[in-house]
């Protein structure tokens, strides 16, 4: 019987899925994860917050341009807090009151590169490419641009793991996190090298310094940790002062803290209108949850930091209906008439259920033999019902014995257990990115042990399970409850 081909590894994301953004601050939540003696070398120093002078002179800058009436009247202003820079209340605030309008003329997005000296290089750039080299060029400026007390309090880099080295990406290895930032990596490096051959370099008069790839990465990583956007990556904009506002794992509202809407009836102006969604004090940091839904790996990818939410470790299997299968059009044109596709992607998150077309989509991959009379025409409007429960001893077998082996061999790609990266985190002297990395592999191997204690449970009751020929027969009458054949007397 054919088994599926089962893909546990994430592929390098799409230009599509790089810049999904929401309300993302650069500044790093500090993570009450246990820690070791064991230290990675990094540049922790140019990772620290701007100057004091550097914030006081941005927020001079956003009061000059209107952002506040007046600096006494703000709700809010940026400060220093644990995790670098934040927004502070300055008076109690009431849940949902807003606590920081910003104007159109100071967002950064892409009509803020078209309108620049740049602006006739942007036509058929991606929008976020368009951005980076604003920023690039802005900040080459120096107190030349007027955007330079902005620029001047982003970070050089943060934890985000495309900024790791090798020595820190080591920490993560066997992790699919490792997969996803490499891809990231190679993804930017390949939008910089056609950039710098089709921009940069036949308009080196616009540019004040040499860009490297470097310098791209570090666009791109302020986008994908700060920028706001409408859409997956659509009309991505930079909203000073709103992006300071930091992440909560305390705050789990899901509805959106921000909004874009006209400044008053009679004026055509757009805000960025930026909401608490508690109550908070005078004097404490105003905070909004980024994304409930996201996963231990993708905060560290995003942002940098991680939680100790067992919800947020998770892991993604990648399931392919091959095209070898000689059953592959057909399969094909289930998958897709149940909202499936040649290849499906499932989250599955510590001390969560399996997603719930997980089950029908590996019997689906997995059907052959003497049960691909189910792929014929005339079961094409119910064979997603009756792969919904297992179909054949040899089928679902097939699939348990499959899954356990791919569980088996991701697990054998780390080089720590479990338990050595408990004792890690045990201790109290853990630098930031191997605490990352620690919980990251860790979190990851918890749930591969899940899914492989999952599915070796249902090993043990293929004798009991129910399939699809004894739930015909039951429907046809020929059948008991309980098994038993029912012989038809003549009359």
């Amino acid at each position: 019987m054919a088994v599926p081909r089962l893909l546990l590894h994430l592929v390098p994301p799409s230009s599509s899925s790089l810049l999904l953004a929401n309300c993302k601050p650069w500044s790093l939540p500090v993570l009450n994860i246990g820690c070791s003696s064991r230290r990675i070398s990094t540049a922790a120093a140019q990772r620290g917050p701007p100057s004091e002078a550097a914030v006081d002179d941005f927020w001079r800058w956003l009061c000059e341009r209107g952002v506040v009436a007046a600096s006494s009247a703000a709700a809010v202003k940026p400060g220093f807090v644990p995790e670098g820079l934040g927004l502070v209340a300055q008076r109690d605030i009431t849940r949902n009151d807003v606590v920081v309008e910003v104007p159109k003329r100071l967002w950064i997005d892409s009509d803020t590169a078209v309108a620049s000296e740049i602006g006739k290089l942007c036509a058929g750039l991606k929008p976020w490419v368009s951005i980076a080299l604003f920023l690039l060029r802005e900040r080459a400026l120096g107190t030349a641009s007027p955007w330079h007390p902005y620029l001047d309090i982003l970070p050089p880099t943060t934890n985000s793991t495309i900024f790791w080295s090798e020595e820190e990406l080591s920490e993560i290895e066997g992790t699919q996190l490792l997969n996803t930032t490499m891809g990231a990596k190679e993804y930017v490096e390949s939008e910089f090298v056609k950039a710098e051959a089709e921009v940069i370099l036949p308009n080196k008069h616009l540019f004040p310094s040499a860009i490297t790839s470097l310098d791209f990465l570090w666009a791109f990583g302020i986008l994908r940790s700060r920028a706001f956007s409408r859409g997956r990556g659509e009309n991505l904009a930079l909203v000073p002062l709103a992006d300071l506002i930091n992440h909560s794992s305390g705050i789990t509202q899901e509805d959106s803290c921000w909004e874009i809407k006209g400044k008053g009836i009679f004026s055509r102006e757009l805000i960025f209108s930026l909401r608490t969604p508690v109550y908070v004090k005078s004097g404490e940091q105003v905070y909004i949850q980024y994304d409930i839904a996201k996963s231990n790996a993708d905060l560290a990818l995003d942002y940098g930091f991680v939680e100790q939410r067992p919800d947020r470790d998770a892991y993604t299997f990648t399931l392919e209906i091959s095209e070898s299968d000689p059953f592959y059009g057909d399969k094909l044109d289930i998958a897709e008439s149940n909202g499936l596709d040649e290849t499906a992607y499932f989250d599955i998150a510590l001390g969560c259920p399996l997603p719930p077309l997980m089950l029908p989509y590996l019997r689906l991959v997995a059907l052959g033999g003497t049960d691909a009379f189910l792929l014929e025409s005339v079961f094409r409007n119910t064979i997603w019902g009756h792969l919904e429960l297992p179909v054949s001893r040899a089928n679902e077998e097939a699939i348990c014995r499959v899954v356990r082996q791919a569980c088996k061999s991701a697990l054998s790609a780390y080089h720590t257990t479990v338990e050595e990266d408990e004792r890690l985190m045990e201790g109290d002297n853990l630098d930031e990115r191997l605490r990352i990395a620690v919980c990251i592999r860790a979190g990851e191997k918890k749930v591969l042990q899940q899914i492989d204690d999952a599915f070796r449970e249902r090993e043990s009751e293929l004798d009991v399970l129910e399939y699809y020929q004894e739930r015909r027969l039951k429907d046809l009458g020929l059948v008991g409850e309980q098994g038993e054949i029912i012989f038809w007397e003549s009359k």
